[in-house]
């Protein structure tokens, strides 16, 4: 588990990145291109709708609204007071969707109650990624759905796909690995790997 202090160190971080958060083109999703992209991407991935989705470090929100228009109910949750903020002015009148202040790394959500956990880029940041996978995986129904998007980025942070796999195999279950180095997911060319792993 993260102390006190680390984890107001963190909400202040993404506190500071909220405001600019969705001018990634991969996190505001405001061009239709990645968009379609990632709704392929992700509705080929999950089971048919209506399916419950835990949406773990939601941000701004964007990947849950996205789902919740295509009939799954989602509860995101994010460390950030600002993210969920932002979030909830996103999905205001929305009642498939609702988002939670908390630790992504221990989510204030009941255990055995999701078809799927979706987190994209949020294990690599864990203190300690085999334990926060492994209350992650608590939070699934029997035959419950793993959606990991993660990379090793060209600065050097990150999880490798090979690490992220063993990772999830470690944990018991299976791993599928698809690779993301298509520009049309990011906006822009990449250099570094950034993947999907679904257990």
């Amino acid at each position: 588990m993260t102390s006190r202090d680390d984890l107001q160190q963190t909400r202040d971080l993404w506190d500071a990145e909220a405001a600019s958060f969705d001018e990634a083109a991969d996190h505001g999703l405001r061009d239709d291109t990645v968009r379609a992209a990632w709704r392929e991407l992700l509705l080929d991935a999950l089971p048919p709708a209506p399916a419950r989705v835990a949406d773990l470090g939601s941000g701004t929100g964007t990947l849950a609204l996205l789902l919740a228009g295509h009939g799954y109910t989602v509860d995101g949750v994010d460390i950030s007071p600002e993210m969920v903020r932002l979030a909830q002015e996103k999905a205001a009148g929305d009642t498939a969707v609702r988002f939670t202040e908390g630790d992504a790394s221990a989510p204030p959500l009941d255990p055995a109650s999701y078809d799927v956990v979706l987190c994209r880029h949020v294990l690599w940041a864990m203190p300690d990624p085999a334990a926060t996978l492994r209350r992650w995986i608590d939070l699934l129904v029997p035959g419950g759905r793993l959606l990991l998007v993660e990379g090793r980025w060209f600065n050097g942070a990150g999880l490798s796909a090979a690490e992220t796999v063993a990772l999830v195999e470690g944990a018991g279950r299976e791993a599928e690995l698809t690779l993301l180095p298509e520009p049309v997911y990011w906006g822009r060319e990449i250099d570094d790997e950034r993947y999907l792993v679904v257990s």
